[in-house]
C-alpha cells in the first residue's frame, strides 16, 4: 500500500517530461516549417512518440505553438522577474541584460521563433502579451523609476529601457547571419555581452555632484 501513494508523483513527473519532450521536438519543427507547414505527426515522430499519446497532452497543433511561445516567454522574463528593489541597480541590470544574452544566444530557435510570431501581429499570445508580460513590465518599470527618483540612476523612460534592452539582447539570436557578415567572424558571446553591457548602462550612470 505505501507504494500506492507514490504512483501519482512519479506519474506527474513522467507527463511533465513527456510534454518537454514534445515541446522541445515542436521547437524543432516549427523552426523548419513554420506554423502552417508543420504537422502533428511531425512533432510526434520528433518526439519518439505515438500521435494519440501526443494527443493526449495537447487537442490541437495550435495549442503545442501556444505552450512553446509561453513556455519561451516565461523563461526569458524569469530574469525580469528576479530584478531586486533593494538590489545594486547597475548590477541588477547588468545580470539580467548577460542573462538574457545568455538565453538568446543558447536557444536562437526558440528567440527566432517568438520574433516570427511578434511579426504576424502576435495572434496566438496576444492574451498573454496583454496579460501577464503587461502586468510584470509595469511592475519592474515602477522598480526602475525608484531607482531613478533616488538618485540611483540616470532619469530615463523605463518602459523604453527595457524595450530597449529586449531588442539588443535578442538581437544576436534573431539576426545572427546580419552580425556575422557585418563583422565577417561569428561574434564571440562574451564580447558581444561586454559591449551591449557598455553601451546600454554607459548612460544610466547617475551624474556625480
Amino acid at each position: 500500500m505505501p507504494h500506492a501513494k507514490a504512483k501519482p508523483a512519479i506519474n506527474t513527473r513522467i507527463q511533465a517530461r513527456n510534454k518537454e519532450l514534445i515541446l522541445e521536438a515542436a521547437l524543432e519543427v516549427f523552426s523548419v516549417s513554420g506554423f502552417r507547414g508543420a504537422t502533428v505527426d511531425q512533432i510526434a515522430a520528433r518526439a519518439d512518440m505515438s500521435k494519440p499519446n501526443l494527443l493526449y497532452y495537447f487537442r490541437r497543433k495550435e495549442d503545442i505553438y501556444v505552450a512553446l511561445l509561453e513556455h519561451t516567454l516565461s523563461d526569458w522574463l524569469e530574469p525580469l522577474r528576479a530584478l531586486d528593489p533593494a538590489g545594486d541597480p547597475l548590477a541588477e541590470l547588468s545580470r539580467y541584460i548577460t542573462a538574457k544574452m545568455q538565453m538568446s544566444e543558447a536557444n536562437p530557435m526558440a528567440s527566432r521563433l517568438f520574433a516570427n510570431e511578434i511579426l504576424h501581429g502576435a495572434p496566438m499570445i496576444e492574451k498573454f502579451l496583454k496579460g501577464p508580460l503587461k502586468q510584470l513590465v509595469a511592475e519592474k518599470a515602477e522598480v526602475i523609476r525608484f531607482w531613478m527618483a533616488n538618485g540611483k540612476l540616470a532619469h530615463a523612460d523605463p518602459y523604453h529601457l527595457i524595450f530597449a534592452i529586449w531588442a539588443v539582447t535578442q538581437h544576436y539570436a534573431d539576426f545572427s547571419v546580419q552580425v556575422e557578415a557585418v563583422l565577417g567572424r561569428r561574434e564571440n558571446g562574451r564580447s558581444a555581452q561586454k559591449a551591449v553591457l557598455d553601451i546600454l548602462l554607459r548612460g544610466l550612470r547617475p551624474r556625480q555632484p
